[in-house]
Protein backbone atom coordinates (compact mmCIF):
# COMPACT_ATOMS: atom_id res chain seq x y z
CA UNK A 1 0.00 0.00 0.00
CA UNK A 2 1.04 3.64 -0.65
CA UNK A 3 3.28 5.07 2.37
CA UNK A 4 1.91 8.24 4.59
CA UNK A 5 4.49 10.34 2.37
CA UNK A 6 3.09 8.79 -1.21
CA UNK A 7 -0.40 9.46 -0.42
CA UNK A 8 0.93 13.21 0.96
CA UNK A 9 2.67 13.98 -2.21
CA UNK A 10 -0.59 12.98 -4.63
CA UNK A 11 -2.37 15.19 -2.10
CA UNK A 12 -0.02 18.24 -2.39
CA UNK A 13 0.06 17.73 -6.37
CA UNK A 14 -3.66 17.22 -6.93
CA UNK A 15 -4.61 20.31 -4.21
CA UNK A 16 -1.61 22.98 -5.71
CA UNK A 17 -1.97 22.20 -9.78
CA UNK A 18 -5.17 20.44 -9.90
CA UNK A 19 -7.55 22.16 -7.94
CA UNK A 20 -8.68 19.53 -5.37
CA UNK A 21 -10.22 21.58 -2.05
CA UNK A 22 -11.30 18.65 -0.05
CA UNK A 23 -10.26 15.08 0.66
CA UNK A 24 -11.76 12.24 2.54
CA UNK A 25 -10.27 9.74 4.20
CA UNK A 26 -12.37 6.06 3.28
CA UNK A 27 -12.02 2.32 3.04
CA UNK A 28 -11.98 0.07 3.66
CA UNK A 29 -12.06 1.17 7.50
CA UNK A 30 -9.49 3.83 7.85
CA UNK A 31 -9.49 3.69 11.76
CA UNK A 32 -7.48 0.37 11.28
CA UNK A 33 -4.63 2.02 9.45
CA UNK A 34 -1.84 2.29 12.10
CA UNK A 35 -0.68 5.50 13.33
CA UNK A 36 -3.84 7.16 11.36
CA UNK A 37 -3.04 10.82 12.95
CA UNK A 38 0.15 11.14 11.52
CA UNK A 39 -1.64 11.04 8.16
CA UNK A 40 -4.01 12.83 9.22
CA UNK A 41 -1.44 16.13 10.53
CA UNK A 42 0.82 15.51 7.14
CA UNK A 43 -2.63 15.81 5.14
CA UNK A 44 -4.30 18.71 6.99
CA UNK A 45 -1.00 20.85 6.89
CA UNK A 46 -1.60 21.11 2.90
CA UNK A 47 -4.74 23.28 3.54
CA UNK A 48 -7.14 20.94 2.50
CA UNK A 49 -10.53 20.63 3.83
CA UNK A 50 -10.21 16.89 5.66
CA UNK A 51 -12.60 14.28 6.59
CA UNK A 52 -13.03 10.81 7.22
CA UNK A 53 -15.83 7.58 6.70
CA UNK A 54 -15.51 5.27 9.03
CA UNK A 55 -17.44 2.09 10.41
CA UNK A 56 -17.12 4.45 14.41
CA UNK A 57 -16.41 0.79 16.26
CA UNK A 58 -12.96 2.51 17.84
CA UNK A 59 -14.04 6.38 17.37
CA UNK A 60 -14.66 7.01 20.63
CA UNK A 61 -11.12 6.06 21.52
CA UNK A 62 -9.96 8.00 18.18
CA UNK A 63 -11.95 10.85 18.15
CA UNK A 64 -9.93 13.75 20.41
CA UNK A 65 -6.47 12.46 18.63
CA UNK A 66 -7.86 13.00 15.03
CA UNK A 67 -9.35 16.22 15.85
CA UNK A 68 -6.21 17.31 17.16
CA UNK A 69 -4.26 16.09 14.17
CA UNK A 70 -6.92 18.42 12.16
CA UNK A 71 -9.49 16.70 11.03
CA UNK A 72 -12.23 18.12 10.82
CA UNK A 73 -15.61 16.50 9.68
CA UNK A 74 -16.58 12.54 10.20
CA UNK A 75 -19.31 10.52 8.38
CA UNK A 76 -20.37 7.71 10.57
CA UNK A 77 -21.55 4.28 8.66
CA UNK A 78 -24.41 3.14 10.50
CA UNK A 79 -27.54 0.80 8.87
CA UNK A 80 -29.63 0.16 11.59
CA UNK A 81 -30.56 1.44 15.48
CA UNK A 82 -31.63 -2.19 16.52
CA UNK A 83 -28.85 -4.56 18.09
CA UNK A 84 -30.11 -7.84 16.44
CA UNK A 85 -30.50 -6.16 12.86
CA UNK A 86 -26.91 -4.47 13.32
CA UNK A 87 -25.40 -7.50 14.18
CA UNK A 88 -27.09 -9.38 10.99
CA UNK A 89 -26.21 -6.80 8.90
CA UNK A 90 -22.25 -6.22 10.08
CA UNK A 91 -21.50 -9.77 11.26
CA UNK A 92 -20.60 -8.00 14.60
CA UNK A 93 -22.12 -6.82 17.82
CA UNK A 94 -21.08 -3.43 17.96
CA UNK A 95 -23.63 -1.22 18.02
CA UNK A 96 -22.97 0.13 21.62
CA UNK A 97 -19.10 1.03 20.75
CA UNK A 98 -20.60 2.97 17.32
CA UNK A 99 -23.40 4.98 19.16
CA UNK A 100 -20.38 5.69 22.02
CA UNK A 101 -18.23 6.89 18.85
CA UNK A 102 -20.71 9.18 17.47
CA UNK A 103 -21.49 10.84 20.98
CA UNK A 104 -16.88 10.78 21.02
CA UNK A 105 -17.21 12.94 17.66
CA UNK A 106 -19.54 15.46 18.74
CA UNK A 107 -17.50 16.06 21.79
CA UNK A 108 -14.75 16.33 20.16
CA UNK A 109 -16.04 19.22 17.67
CA UNK A 110 -16.47 17.56 14.57
CA UNK A 111 -18.69 19.52 12.26
CA UNK A 112 -20.89 18.34 10.93
CA UNK A 113 -21.27 14.51 11.85
CA UNK A 114 -23.14 13.08 9.96
CA UNK A 115 -24.42 8.96 10.43
CA UNK A 116 -24.40 7.40 6.41
CA UNK A 117 -27.55 4.80 6.97
CA UNK A 118 -28.26 2.60 3.25
CA UNK A 119 -31.76 1.71 3.30
CA UNK A 120 -32.61 -1.54 2.32
CA UNK A 121 -36.38 -2.21 1.97
CA UNK A 122 -37.54 -5.26 4.17
CA UNK A 123 -34.53 -4.54 6.30
CA UNK A 124 -33.75 -1.64 7.76
CA UNK A 125 -36.36 1.11 5.58
CA UNK A 126 -38.86 0.54 8.97
CA UNK A 127 -36.17 3.00 10.51
CA UNK A 128 -36.25 6.12 8.85
CA UNK A 129 -38.17 8.16 11.21
CA UNK A 130 -35.86 6.56 14.11
CA UNK A 131 -33.19 7.79 12.71
CA UNK A 132 -34.00 11.55 11.84
CA UNK A 133 -35.06 11.75 15.65
CA UNK A 134 -31.73 10.75 16.67
CA UNK A 135 -30.12 13.07 14.64
CA UNK A 136 -32.18 15.66 15.67
CA UNK A 137 -31.64 14.86 19.44
CA UNK A 138 -28.15 15.00 19.20
CA UNK A 139 -27.68 17.30 17.01
CA UNK A 140 -26.36 14.90 13.66
CA UNK A 141 -26.63 15.19 10.16
CA UNK A 142 -28.72 11.81 9.46
CA UNK A 143 -27.73 10.86 5.23
CA UNK A 144 -29.84 7.88 3.78
CA UNK A 145 -28.10 6.23 0.97
CA UNK A 146 -29.82 4.49 -1.75
CA UNK A 147 -29.15 0.65 -1.92
CA UNK A 148 -26.54 1.27 -4.63
CA UNK A 149 -25.09 -2.18 -6.59
CA UNK A 150 -20.97 -1.99 -5.30
CA UNK A 151 -22.21 -6.05 -5.04
CA UNK A 152 -19.23 -8.17 -4.54
CA UNK A 153 -21.66 -10.61 -2.87
CA UNK A 154 -24.23 -10.64 -5.62
CA UNK A 155 -27.31 -9.87 -3.28
CA UNK A 156 -28.27 -6.18 -4.65
CA UNK A 157 -31.56 -6.11 -6.41
CA UNK A 158 -33.34 -3.15 -7.74
CA UNK A 159 -36.78 -4.23 -5.64
CA UNK A 160 -34.43 -3.83 -2.34
CA UNK A 161 -33.89 -0.49 -3.30
CA UNK A 162 -36.23 2.34 -1.25
CA UNK A 163 -36.17 5.21 -3.68
CA UNK A 164 -35.98 9.05 -2.89
CA UNK A 165 -39.11 9.95 -3.39
CA UNK A 166 -39.98 7.88 -0.25
CA UNK A 167 -37.62 8.24 2.12
CA UNK A 168 -38.98 12.05 1.75
CA UNK A 169 -42.54 11.38 1.69
CA UNK A 170 -41.72 8.73 4.54
CA UNK A 171 -39.56 11.78 6.64
CA UNK A 172 -42.52 14.67 5.65
CA UNK A 173 -45.46 12.83 7.78
CA UNK A 174 -43.10 13.49 11.13
CA UNK A 175 -41.26 16.61 10.46
CA UNK A 176 -41.82 19.50 8.10
CA UNK A 177 -38.35 20.96 6.30
CA UNK A 178 -37.22 22.43 3.21
CA UNK A 179 -34.71 21.85 0.49
CA UNK A 180 -31.22 23.50 0.01
CA UNK A 181 -29.89 23.89 -2.49
CA UNK A 182 -27.70 21.13 -3.97
CA UNK A 183 -24.48 22.20 -6.08
CA UNK A 184 -22.24 19.21 -6.56
CA UNK A 185 -22.80 17.30 -3.64
CA UNK A 186 -24.25 13.92 -3.77
CA UNK A 187 -26.72 14.24 -1.44
CA UNK A 188 -29.71 16.52 -1.64
CA UNK A 189 -30.14 18.51 1.71
CA UNK A 190 -33.47 19.52 3.53
CA UNK A 191 -33.30 21.55 6.70
CA UNK A 192 -35.70 21.27 9.44
CA UNK A 193 -38.08 24.34 9.80
CA UNK A 194 -37.94 24.59 13.98
CA UNK A 195 -34.00 25.06 12.93
CA UNK A 196 -33.16 21.91 14.50
CA UNK A 197 -30.54 20.90 11.65
CA UNK A 198 -30.53 18.70 8.68
CA UNK A 199 -31.02 15.88 6.72
CA UNK A 200 -30.29 14.00 3.15
CA UNK A 201 -30.56 11.68 0.52
CA UNK A 202 -28.10 10.35 -2.02
CA UNK A 203 -30.60 8.82 -4.57
CA UNK A 204 -27.76 7.86 -6.76
CA UNK A 205 -30.09 4.83 -8.08
CA UNK A 206 -33.52 6.56 -8.78
CA UNK A 207 -31.74 9.95 -9.59
CA UNK A 208 -28.19 9.26 -10.59
CA UNK A 209 -26.00 12.68 -10.46
CA UNK A 210 -22.97 11.74 -12.52
CA UNK A 211 -23.20 14.88 -14.54
CA UNK A 212 -22.81 17.13 -11.43
CA UNK A 213 -19.82 14.58 -9.99
CA UNK A 214 -16.75 16.21 -9.23
CA UNK A 215 -15.13 13.17 -7.29
CA UNK A 216 -12.10 11.29 -7.51
CA UNK A 217 -10.69 7.84 -5.79
CA UNK A 218 -7.17 6.97 -4.60
CA UNK A 219 -7.06 3.68 -3.81
CA UNK A 220 -4.27 1.80 -0.71
CA UNK A 221 -2.79 0.67 -3.72
CA UNK A 222 -2.05 4.11 -5.80
CA UNK A 223 -4.80 3.77 -8.52
CA UNK A 224 -6.70 6.30 -9.49
CA UNK A 225 -10.03 6.52 -10.06
CA UNK A 226 -12.98 8.70 -11.57
CA UNK A 227 -16.04 6.76 -10.42
CA UNK A 228 -16.57 3.94 -7.87
CA UNK A 229 -17.82 2.07 -10.94
CA UNK A 230 -14.99 2.76 -13.30
CA UNK A 231 -13.33 -0.38 -15.01
CA UNK A 232 -9.99 1.25 -14.85
CA UNK A 233 -7.47 3.17 -13.68
CA UNK A 234 -4.25 5.46 -13.55
CA UNK A 235 -1.86 3.61 -11.78
CA UNK A 236 0.08 6.60 -9.57
CA UNK A 237 1.88 4.05 -7.41
CA UNK A 238 4.29 3.44 -10.48
CA UNK A 239 4.64 6.70 -11.22
CA UNK A 240 5.82 7.44 -7.85
CA UNK A 241 8.14 4.62 -7.14
CA UNK A 242 9.46 4.66 -10.61
CA UNK A 243 10.79 7.84 -9.98
CA UNK A 244 8.60 10.55 -11.97
CA UNK A 245 7.90 14.13 -11.09
CA UNK A 246 5.10 15.56 -10.11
Amino acid sequence: VLTFEEIERITRVLAEQCGVRTVRLTGGEPTMRARLPILVAKLAALGVELSMTTNGATLAQQADDLRAAGLKRVNISIDSLRADRFQQLTRRDSLTPVLEGIDAAVRAGFEPVKLNVVLMRGINDDEVVDFLRLGRSKGVVIRFIEFMPLDAQGEWSSDRVVPHAEIVARAAEHFAFDPIERGSSPAERFVYADGAGEFGVIASVTEPFCGSCDRMRLTAEGQLRNCLFALGHTDLRSILRGGGPD
